[in-house]
């Protein structure tokens, strides 16, 4: 039977998440442990393995934006429609709820394909606080309170919100593909520089293996809808690895499948469960997994809604923006990006004041103290 571009274009996002969430239980890759490595120990050999990829994104999105015709323009990263407030509302709360929830929308994928039911319970409560943000009744505080922020860059002079654009108009450079061809260097570069310089990373093979790998599956994910999806019949929208969204629209693909038609971000979150689970069953890792007592369910519970509202806000979440986005070079990813590190970050520090049995307020005002002061290195 022939399959629709649409159904080849799934299939295929299928296969590259399955390989990245393969990879990803193999290395323990998790941006918000590498955020904690770093806060609590100085670590940053997986922080290292999130840049990379990263850098490594940037260079071959831009690639393929600049080589091969891959409209990257045309993805959610780049509207002109700039919801700043957004960004840093959504970043913040994501930040927070992935460190109540012990990893990210990216992490929780891959430890249900592990057998981990904390991790379901995590990800149902972010699909469906997710959908409720994009079409249900959270949608009206999004709309009424922070899209009116919005800045329309078109009344600035601007096409688009990449960087390219921002810095041409500011330094009145009009060679746009030079531009871009430059500033992609410097952060795609940049960032594998900063990784390769990080000992942890360099003498770590799974942290190697995992930037790379993930780096690329970022990269295969534009070429697979922006390239092999460009068809002139059923165009398929340009998108690369997100899952906030995408987690959201699978319960609701589960709920309503005979009315539904899969695509390319459905079909991502089955592969990652899906290589994960392959992974765990042929290392004989798999293993059931649950809640050890009310407190850490109720934790999880937070963190799911709080990851699926802000991950929604923000457009996406340490993968969606901080390595899909990124790669674009779009200002509102870096944003995000920022906003997310530092939800999570001043999370990990009131988390830590509070083990010396210090109330919450106590250990809010120690945690201010250290970013003040820029003591956030816990000793």
């Amino acid at each position: 039977m022939e399959l629709e571009v649409a159904q080849k274009i799934a299939l295929l996002g299928f296969i590259a998440a399955a390989v990245m969430g393969a990879v990803a239980n193999k290395t323990h890759f998790c941006s918000m442990g590498a955020i904690s490595d770093w806060v609590h120990m100085g670590a940053k050999g997986r922080m290292g393995a999130w840049f990379g990829a990263i850098g490594i994104a940037i260079l071959g999105t831009q690639a393929l934006a600049l080589w091969w015709d891959v409209d990257i323009g045309a993805s959610r990263y780049l509207s002109t429609n700039f919801t700043w407030l957004s960004y840093v509302v959504g970043g913040i709360l994501f930040g927070i709820g992935m460190t109540l929830a012990a990893g990210c929308g990216q992490r929780n994928l891959v430890r249900v394909g592990g057998g981990n039911l904390r991790a379901l319970v995590v990800l149902i409560i972010m699909g469906i606080t997710a959908y409720a943000t994009m079409r249900g009744f959270l949608a009206l505080a999004r709309i009424e309170w922070l899209e009116p922020s919005a800045l329309d860059l078109t009344a600035l002079g601007l096409t688009t919100q990449g960087l390219p654009a921002f810095v041409g108009q500011w330094t009145g450079i009009e060679d746009t593909r030079m531009l871009t061809m430059g500033l992609a260097a410097i952060f795609g570069l940049g960032l594998v520089a900063f990784a390769l310089r990080q000992a942890d990373f360099r003498g770590s093979f799974d942290n190697v293996f995992a930037a790379v790998v993930i780096g690329g599956v970022i990269i295969a994910g534009w070429y697979i809808t922006g390239v092999l999806g460009n068809d002139d019949f059923e165009p398929v929208p340009v998108e690369s690895i997100s899952f906030i969204a995408s987690v959201g629209n699978s319960i609701n693909y589960l709920m309503t499948y005979t009315g539904s038609t899969i695509n390319f971000g459905i079909a991502v979150v089955g592969g990652m469960i899906f290589g994960s689970f392959l992974y765990a069953l042929l290392s004989g890792n798999f293993r059931w997994e649950t809640f050890s007592n009310r407190s850490e369910m109720i934790t999880h519970l937070w963190g799911g809604a709080l990851m699926g509202t802000g991950g929604v806000l923000s457009l996406g979440c340490t993968i969606g923006q901080g390595v899909t986005g990124f790669s674009t070079l779009a200002v509102g990813s870096m944003i995000a990006l920022a906003s997310i590190m530092l939800g999570s970050a001043a999370t990990m520090k009131v988390q830590y004041y509070m083990l010396d049995d210090k109330g919450f307020l106590s250990a809010f005002g120690g945690m201010l103290r250290d970013f003040v002061t820029l003591r956030w290195q816990a000793a």
